[in-house]
């Protein structure tokens, strides 16, 4: 027995799209053309709410976004909402604080979404590591400063710091580390003990472009007078290197 294709539920579309680091006029110009027509909107934690009062007042809006041992939704489970709001036929969007595919989990999402043949479209967003190092005065790299820049996670799944530290010992290049202030002093030791200097300076950006961003300047050596002596709320992003340097020349006005 076949089935008529016109009678059959027409499915909906996903949209994974970056919301950027905090800053609502960061979006891009499609990520905000496509909320103005979301249906149904899962959004993250890292979601900033001046971004979230674009959304249409008819839309649905699901919380379920993570914290440090705090997941409100599994993450197989944010897929299955997923797959079934499209199943439904509905604009669904998967907004993700800063850009999906750079620590945001966005690939596994898609795998799932994949799976169900879900048709699905990524709307990039700026990174973190951009957004708040342009905001803070620290250009990433510098001909006579850096060379190269890594992207580094601060925690694995298990909640461990388990790096390839020897190549972290470069001090020509600049190390972004997401989500690594719980983890700040072992990441400021190790690499101390696996040879870089001591005096490479190191800025920590708190709440980076929106009107509570903070930036403190401190060193490997220093992290610890830091965080004893400051009060750091999260969401954070870590630069190490010597381009910190420049963040007093080059700091906007």
């Amino acid at each position: 027995m076949t089935t008529d294709a016109s009678n059959r539920p027409k499915l909906g579309k996903v949209f994974l799209v970056g919301a950027g680091p905090g800053d609502p006029e960061l979006l891009t110009l499609k990520a905000y053309r496509v909320l103005q027509a979301a249906e149904v909107v899962l959004y993250d934690r890292l979601v900033s709410p001046e971004i979230m009062t674009l959304l249409p007042e008819s839309a649905t809006q699901v919380y379920v976004g993570k914290r440090r041992a705090d997941h409100s939704v599994p993450q197989t489970d944010i897929g299955q909402l997923l797959v079934d709001y499209a199943l439904k036929g509905k604009f669904t969007v998967r907004l993700k604080g800063g850009d999906p595919f750079i620590f945001g989990r966005g690939g596994e999402e898609l795998e799932q979404l994949a799976a169900a043949e879900i048709p699905f479209e990524v709307i990039p967003g700026i990174t973190a590591a951009s957004g708040c190092a342009a905001s803070a005065g620290i250009p990433l790299t510098h001909r006579d400063y850096s060379q190269s820049v890594r992207f580094i996670t601060g925690h694995l799944q298990d909640g461990s710091i388990n790096l390839d530290w020897e190549a972290l010992r470069s001090p020509n290049q600049t190390l972004v580390f997401y989500m690594g202030l719980v983890g700040l002093t072992t990441i400021a030791a190790t690499m101390i003990s696996m040879g870089r200097s001591p005096d490479t300076p190191l800025a920590v950006i708190e709440k980076g472009t929106t009107p509570q961003e903070k930036i403190h300047i401190s060193s490997l050596a220093n992290v610890e007078d830091l965080l004893a002596t400051t009060v750091i709320s999260a969401p954070t992003l870590i630069i190490i290197g010597d381009v910190v340097k420049l963040h007093a020349l080059l700091a906007k006005s």
